[in-house]
Order: C-alpha cells, then sequence, then structure tokens
C-alpha cells in the first residue's frame, strides 16, 4: 500500500517503520559521498578543495529539497529482519560477466536465490543449461527470456520475491541492443518484480552514466529514472550501483606486452583514469545493497581500493611485473575523431552503418573520458571523492594474469568498448 507524503512525514509512521530496523523517509538519492553532502569535506580533502567543490553541494541540496521526501522501504514486513534463507533474491543477467559473480556471493550469504538465464549462456552461447547449472551451485536456475514479459512472469517469478538484483547490460552498447536490453529488459524485471511483491530493486548500471554522450548510457538512464518513480509511488525501494572499470576490461594487454609488443594507448596514456575494482569485490557490494539500509534509495559510485589509474599507470605497472623495458604505441585521439566522422556521414546512406559510427564513440569515450565522481558544477573529475571498497588490487590481479593466463576470464562482446556490465 502507497503511503502518502503526510503520512511519511508522521511521527507515529517513522516510529513504526524505525521498530523494523527502516528509514521511513530518505532525501532523494546523491552521487556524492554522504559526509559531503551533509556539509563536511571528504576524509583527505582539503578545507581549499572543499570550498572549490561548495557549488556542487549547493546543487545537490537544492535538488534534494525540491524533489521532497520519498519512501525508503516498502509497506509491509521488512524483509531484513528474516534469516537470509527465508529471504528470495531473484538475479536477471544471472550468468553474465558480472552476473554470475553476484549469485555465488549471494548464495554464500545464505540467501534463498533465483538465478534466470537463457538455455544458451556465457560468450558466443557456448554454455548449455547444464553448464550454468553446475557454475551456479546452490541457486535456483530457471531459463527464459528476459525480453518475454511471459517468460518473466511465468517463470523467473513465477513464485513471490523479496528483492530483484538486475546485471543486464546490452553486449555491445549499440543502439536497438542497449534500449532492448538496459532498458526495456530491466524495466521487464523491475514490473514483473513489483507484481510479485518485491521489496527491493538493485540496479547495476555504470559510473559513465553521469556525463551521457552515448546511447546505452542514455537507455541506462532512462530506467534508472523508472526506478525513481517507483520509490516515490512507494511499494518498492532501490539501491543504483555505479561501478568505475573491472579488473579483467584492463587486462587485454597482458598477453601482448608478455610477448615484448608495445603497449597501446590513446595520445599520451594520461587523458582518463579510473578505480578499478574486482569483479569479486563489485559483487560483495551489490550483495550488500540487498541488506544494508543505507543504500536504500541511493545512487552508489563506487570503485575500487587504491588511487585512480591512467592507461600510462597501468601500463607501467604491467612493464614493471613482467620486467620488460617500457615500450608505448600512442594512437591520435584525432585518428578516432576521423574514422568516426566517416561512419557517421555513411549511416546516412547506409542506415546497417549506424552502430559502426556509435562503436566508434563508445571507444573514443573510454580513451578520453575518466571512470571516476564526475562533478557537473567544475565540469572535471574527482579522483579523491570517488568513493573505495573491497581490498583486491589491480596489480595483484595484473601479476595473476601475468602467470596463469586470462582463460575463462574472456570478456567476448565487451571487449568492443573494453569495460562490461555484466553481460547476459
Amino acid at each position: 500500500m502507497t503511503l502518502s507524503m503526510r503520512q511519511c512525514a508522521s511521527s507515529s509512521n517513522v516510529q513504526q517503520q524505525q521498530r523494523r530496523g527502516t528509514l521511513a523517509c530518505n532525501a532523494r538519492q546523491s552521487t556524492l559521498p554522504k559526509h559531503f553532502l551533509a556539509g563536511e569535506p571528504p576524509l583527505g580533502v582539503s578545507s581549499k578543495a572543499a570550498s572549490r567543490l561548495a557549488p556542487l553541494r549547493q546543487l545537490r541540496s537544492a535538488a534534494r529539497l525540491a524533489a521532497g521526501p520519498v519512501l525508503a522501504a516498502a509497506g509491509g514486513e521488512d524483509y531484513r529482519q528474516r534469516p537470509a534463507k527465508d529471504v528470495r533474491v531473484l538475479v536477471v543477467g544471472a550468468t553474465g560477466y558480472i552476473g554470475k559473480y553476484v549469485v555465488k556471493e549471494l548464495v554464500k550469504r545464505g540467501y534463498n536465490v533465483v538465478a534466470f538465464a537463457r538455455e544458451r549462456s556465457g560468450v558466443g552461447g557456448k554454455k548449455s543449461a547444464d553448464d550454468v547449472r553446475q557454475e551456479l551451485a546452490g541457486a535456483d536456475v530457471r531459463f527464459g527470456d528476459v525480453s518475454d514479459m511471459s517468460s518473466l512472469r511465468g517463470t523467473a517469478f513465477k513464485d513471490k520475491v523479496d528483492v530483484v538484483v538486475s546485471c543486464l547490460a546490452s553486449r555491445t552498447g549499440g543502439i536497438k541492443d542497449s534500449w532492448d536490453i538496459d532498458y526495456q529488459a530491466t524495466l521487464n524485471a523491475l514490473e514483473a518484480g513489483r507484481a510479485q511483491g518485491a521489496a527491493h530493486f538493485v540496479l547495476l548500471s555504470a559510473i559513465c552514466v553521469q556525463k551521457p554522450l552515448l546511447e546505452f548510457q542514455r537507455a541506462k538512464l532512462a530506467l534508472e529514472a523508472k526506478l525513481q518513480e517507483a520509490a516515490k509511488e512507494g511499494g518498492i525501494t532501490h539501491s543504483i550501483v555505479r561501478p568505475t572499470a573491472f579488473f579483467k576490461s584492463l587486462a587485454g594487454q597482458v598477453e601482448l606486452v608478455k610477448d615484448g609488443k608495445p603497449y597501446v594507448m590513446f595520445g599520451d596514456g594520461t587523458l582518463a583514469a579510473c578505480k578499478p575494482i574486482s569483479e569479486e569485490d563489485l559483487a560483495r557490494f551489490i550483495a550488500d545493497c540487498v541488506a544494508e539500509e543505507d543504500k536504500v534509495n541511493q545512487v552508489l559510485p563506487i570503485g575500487g581500493p587504491g588511487q585512480a589509474l591512467t592507461a600510462k599507470d597501468q601500463a607501467e605497472m604491467l612493464f614493471d611485473i613482467l620486467g620488460k623495458p617500457p615500450k608505448y604505441f600512442p594512437v591520435p585521439v584525432a585518428l578516432m575523431d576521423g574514422i568516426i566522422g566517416l561512419l557517421d556521414l555513411l549511416a546516412k546512406v547506409f542506415p546497417g552503418l549506424k552502430d559502426g559510427a556509435e562503436f566508434g564513440k563508445i571507444g573514443k569515450y573510454y580513451a578520453v573520458e575518466s571512470m571516476l565522481l564526475w562533478d557537473p558544477v567544475n565540469q572535471q573529475y574527482m579522483a579523491d571523492e570517488t568513493p573505495s571498497y573491497g581490498t583486491d588490487t589491480l596489480e595483484a590481479f595484473f601479476r595473476r594474469a601475468a602467470t596463469e593466463g586470462l582463460k575463462g576470464q574472456e570478456l567476448g562482446d565487451q571487449a568492443v568498448f573494453g569495460v562490461g556490465a555484466g553481460k547476459d
């Protein structure tokens, strides 16, 4: 049952929600750390730097006041008060790049996990249904089509669900694929979940949607808006997770450097930076969103531990680990601009080339845009303010990859643009 804003504000309702261990009213989600929004300088940030960012804080505060209160928890019993084994969590995109880690982490924590996937999944559809069941042992694995509402309702959501976790994302970032999967299929999961009583929805988004220049980013933002609307209506809350680059998406040149080939980078290798996070750490953070109340109705940008790394930093790390002399192959960004311009021109005559032009734009985006928290007021990325999580480091991953290789860690279609977000 949806609560009115007056009910939300009433002290009796607040007390009732607090007794259930939830937050009854919550300001609209923010993309900045809470201590910063509260007016305190972030840890490690000087007073001078905090003063420089004051206009952004004021902008966010005004937005929160304009938005008004948002119901933070669904009505009725709070599933967080039940043992994990009695909480059903349904994961869509369960066999994707991040999805499989999320399923395993949720199973490890004792949840009643339903994993929904296609009959043939994995890179190139190589995995059979039996392969998937074995890989996701401990979960109730169900097969169907996220694009088909009848399949979702009749198979994935045939039973009552407490939480939905979406690790869906388009395979290539193509225009139609982005709207079919990043938006429509994920919206299907939201609607099917609400119909079956889901109280919370965890979305794996991407930090790059802060500065949307690409079609898949616009599709993700449109879906985020749907989640925010649903929270306003009441009955379901959300956690929107926006991770930076993944370890494996940065490992494409390990074998090349190992073989003595130059490291390919755009410009001087310092145009963009990220705080890479391991797949396992990201899965743990997503699992935290299922149970932790401070992540309710929040946009959660997240990176891994340590400082932000540029492509040059990553290259130097690899050369040092492999004991190879530094050797670079710089690619001018202007070259990409020329290719994109040509593809855009050809796409006007040959519509089938539109995705090709989009792929070019995706490649350039990740060459020049950082995967860090974006300050829209001062138009700059903020490395120090990008939240960190976990303990896995890129250096440790590179060392393992250098000795063990990358077998079983293929990115498949995601390699088109170097980052992934849990494709299924």
